[in-house]
């Protein structure tokens, strides 16, 4: 499939991030905001787990947002002053965490915290030393994050890119392609699993 031995030696590389280590893979998925991560990251969660992989994800808000609801136990809890407030139920658990002013947690103790996975997609944390695809739009306005960022393996895009172009990644996909983008992510995952 995808057979390069440059980019398979870059992109089989061990990142340093420690946590990583308890997952089969782990694959960013960065570029600017607008251009698509989201919508390309639940279709890759959709073509993942029809193919029996077991998929996690990690996504980075920028903004102050609450996932739980004003009124119910689990908030009342936290209103109350509780660091950490597990629901759980026959269905799903979720655990909140308040960071107070500590700031955001590194992608490390977050890949740490997360039960093993074949795959974990992370959407944003963009800077971080883990193999990504760049989610690329022309329209969006913004220069492309490869040139700076080593980790970037491939592109994704919606625009025709040369290798000549700003040094793009020797693999380029359709954005609009997510089955490609999935071939790709397990002949990666499938490479660097123990023999």
């Amino acid at each position: 499939m995808y057979t390069d031995t440059v980019l398979a030696s870059k992109t089989l590389a061990k990142t340093p991030l420690a946590g990583a280590g308890r997952h089969g893979f782990v694959i960013g998925l960065a570029g600017w905001s607008g251009s698509g991560k989201t919508t390309l990251a639940e279709q890759l969660i959709s073509i993942l787990t029809a193919r029996g992989r077991d998929v996690a994800t990690i996504k980075h808000a920028h903004h102050r947002f609450d996932a739980d609801v004003p009124g119910k136990d689990s908030h009342r809890h936290r209103s109350a002053g509780a660091h950490q407030v597990l629901v759980t139920s026959a269905l799903r658990s979720v655990l909140f965490t308040e960071h107070g002013t500590g700031g955001n947690p590194s992608l490390n103790d977050l890949l740490a915290a997360l039960a093993p996975a074949d795959i974990v997609l992370v959407e944003g944390f963009k800077r971080e030393p883990i193999p990504k695809i760049e989610i690329y739009r022309e329209a969006v306005g913004k220069a492309p994050l490869w040139p700076e960022d080593e980790w970037i393996i491939a592109a994704a895009t919606d625009t025709r890119l040369g290798s000549q172009t700003d040094s793009a990644p020797t693999i380029t996909l359709d954005l609009n392609d997510a089955t490609s983008i999935a071939d790709l992510i397990c002949g990666l995952a499938d490479a660097v699993k123990p023999a």
